[in-house]
């Protein structure tokens, strides 16, 4: 089991078998292209799926935005003016299709929804694309992520 929602997604994607290493806020130095960065962005409550408010026996519902990015080589050079595209297309829909309405099963906390929101194309410095995925997951806060023991 995971530690955290991030390390569920990490575990989900591994899980598949894309060829592609994950990480939890950061590649290892060093680490070359492509490869997967989760990052968490968010907690918000979810008002609509609480319940009363008041009400001892209320479930907390929150839902916890993250980032998936996707980092690969934009070409390859294939000679002294030649250069071949490296870019896995479709790679980033794969991962949003694999991630959109699945459970989660190794997460801390039961997942009761994943959405995928958006997919975003940077092409960011040194050949280099970036993939963001915006994905929701809407789970229940426990009280240890509020109180520590």
């Amino acid at each position: 089991m995971a530690a955290t929602i991030e390390g569920a997604i990490k575990a989900r994607l591994e899980s598949l078998a894309f060829g592609v290493p994950a990480f939890r806020d950061g590649p290892r130095e060093g680490q070359a292209p492509p490869y997967i960065v989760i990052e968490q962005q968010a907690i918000t409550t979810n008002a609509r799926a609480c319940g009363d408010f008041g009400d001892a026996d209320a479930e907390t519902v929150v839902t916890e935005t993250l980032t998936v990015d996707l980092i690969q080589h934009a070409r390859t050079k294939t000679g002294a003016a030649r250069a071949r595209n490296a870019e896995r297309y479709g790679l980033a829909e794969t991962i949003a299709l694999a991630l959109h309405g699945c459970t989660l099963p190794a997460a801390p906390v039961p997942v009761t929804a994943v959405r995928v929101r958006d997919i975003d194309r940077f092409p960011i410095a040194d050949n280099r694309v970036r993939h963001s995925i915006t994905v929701e997951v809407q789970r229940a806060l426990t009280r240890s992520e509020v109180i520590p023991a």
